[in-house]
């Protein structure tokens, strides 16, 4: 199967050129401030895409997707997979997705570090082949600008207890890029650079 990964479009979708494949993945961050309008165009561009599966997460820009989720998902298309915090199986393999980020300035889907964000990254389960989410584990293609690493130290360790084939996340713009450890393919899927230009081309993989 042919996997397109992208992330961080922040309603830029329209100007996007994705490969051909079998499924799109998008970790996240969909519009750039949430709105009901900016979600609603974002899922329309979304359910034209011509791929056979289409799945998606929220990132932290896409407010709506938080505070009125009941709204949000019944906005969805028939043709459109959203998780948040659950999976999903298709064609044996495993898709696990969640928005949940370290909190940086209570934006959506924020959760503090250490114990309060660990339970979310406990729910993974153990046979999961596709994890998706919106920020990265910490020392992997997380670096911002200025050098410091922000991914998640819970979501790290948690990682090293799977034996995933893909991890897909974006947030970190900068970060952009592909890394092999061990077993696993951890790609950073944002394809606005940092300074919310669009340079960075989606991720193409076949599992």
């Amino acid at each position: 199967m042919k996997i397109v990964f992208i992330s961080d479009t922040h309603g830029k979708h329209d100007n996007l050129k994705l490969p051909a494949g079998d499924m799109l993945i998008h970790a996240g961050d969909v519009s750039a401030k949430g709105t009901l309008q900016q979600m609603q165009l974002f899922l329309d561009w979304f359910e034209k895409q011509p791929f056979t599966y289409k799945i998606f997460i929220a990132g932290n820009h896409d407010f709506l997707a938080e505070r009125d989720s009941h709204l949000f998902e019944s906005m969805i298309p028939s043709n459109c997979i959203y998780l948040k915090n659950n999976g999903i199986s298709i064609e044996g393999i495993q898709i696990w997705g969640s928005p949940i980020t370290p909190w940086f300035y209570n934006w959506a889907f924020n959760v503090h570090r250490g114990a309060a964000i660990a339970p979310y990254w406990a729910q993974i389960p153990a046979d999961t082949d596709i994890l998706v989410t919106h920020g990265p584990p910490y020392g992997i293609l997380d670096e911002t600008v200025t050098g410091f690493k922000v991914g998640c130290e819970a979501l790290a360790q948690k990682i090293q207890t799977l034996n995933l084939k893909i991890h897909v996340f974006g947030h970190i713009h900068e970060g952009y890029g592909v890394q092999k450890v061990g077993e696993t393919t951890f790609i950073n899927a944002s394809v606005l650079d940092l300074n919310y230009k669009l340079s960075n081309l989606p991720v193409v993989l076949t599992v």
